[in-house]
């Protein structure tokens, strides 16, 4: 994305749109009219259209056609809605710091989870990081299954963790935990013994996961699907918790961190059985948008997760 093209265009395109334009427009999409748009922005519904008549004419265009009751962008309202959706959250992002600052803060560390078991493993960075860095928030957002790398360029995110990166431009990935990803069975379950399990040998298994498309799932794109294989039942379960209460009583198996699968071995009668004979190995990346790679309070909470063993 060429962000200063589109700044510069934003700023200095003979005058013609300004903030207030892109943000009136991203109200009136999220609103779906301009009554609603008006109540978001705290302003009366004849400013609200006064302002847009104004851009269409100076854009010599309109953004806007009606389609019925509800508003429809043109292909003009189209590209500036583009232009909203890039530039604005990084203007606010950007006047959040700097009252950070103003205030004598150093800033807010926001953290994408793609990750769903990697929480427990978040914690133990979080405390020690937190008293090495009193003028920093850290705040959590565990919504992100596989659409962290655009709230990261969104700047809806400040760090990204992810056990599958996409490399792409701007961004940089940096790997900090090595693990194994493991079958997990109740410990009664006939393969609890084994060394390690066949993907032939959960075709009459119900495999219980987080709620990640199958295709997503390593237990499914390297282990079965290369074998031509699929288990009997797929469900989904969002907390791990629950996840492995229900493998404890025999409903079902799930593949799993092996650290992870270990701290709950202590209270739930469950195993770890490695995932073909030469196992499943991964690692766990933070990725960070390129520019702010270098930024002190960012590069030391990479430092420390990197330090962390489980």
């Amino acid at each position: 994305m060429n962000y200063i093209h589109d700044l510069m265009l934003a700023e200095v395109g003979i005058g013609m749109i300004e903030r207030s334009h892109l943000a009136i427009l991203r109200a009136v999409e999220q609103g779906g009219s301009l009554t609603a748009a008006a109540e978001r922005l705290h302003l009366t519904q004849s400013a609200l259209s006064h302002a847009i008549k104004k851009l269409e004419l100076q854009l010599g265009a309109p953004v806007w056609e009606r389609e019925g009751r509800s508003l429809r962008p043109t292909q003009a309202g189209q590209y500036l809605l583009g232009l909203a959706g890039r530039l604005l959250p990084q203007l606010e992002h950007a006047e959040d710091v700097i009252a950070r600052m103003a205030a004598g803060e150093r800033g807010i560390l926001r953290i994408g989870m793609e990750c769903h078991p990697c929480y427990q493993w978040l914690l133990k960075i979080v405390g020690p990081y937190l008293t090495a860095w009193p003028g920093v928030d850290v705040d959590v957002k565990q919504q992100f299954q596989f659409g962290g790398m655009a709230a990261l360029f969104g700047h809806d995110i400040d760090l990204l963790v992810t056990p599958d990166p996409l490399h792409k431009p701007g961004v940089e990935f940096t790997p900090v935990f090595d693990y194994e990803q493991v079958l997990v069975v109740a410990a009664n379950h006939p393969l609890a013994q084994a060394d390690f399990v066949r993907p032939e040998q959960l075709v009459d298994e119900v495999l219980i996961s987080y709620p990640v498309p199958a295709e997503r799932l390593d237990i499914y794109n390297q282990f079965m699907q290369p074998a031509g294989v699929a288990p009997r039942r797929h469900k989904t379960i969002e907390t791990t918790d629950i996840l492995l209460h229900t493998v404890a009583v025999g409903r079902g198996v799930a593949a799993l961190p092996r650290w992870l699968v270990e701290e709950y071995a202590g209270s739930l009668p469950i195993c770890a059985v490695s995932l073909g004979e030469g196992g499943i190995n991964k690692h766990i990346y933070l990725g960070v948008r390129s520019a702010e790679r270098e930024t002190d309070y960012i590069d030391a909470f990479i430092r420390q997760a990197a330090d962390v063993s489980w």
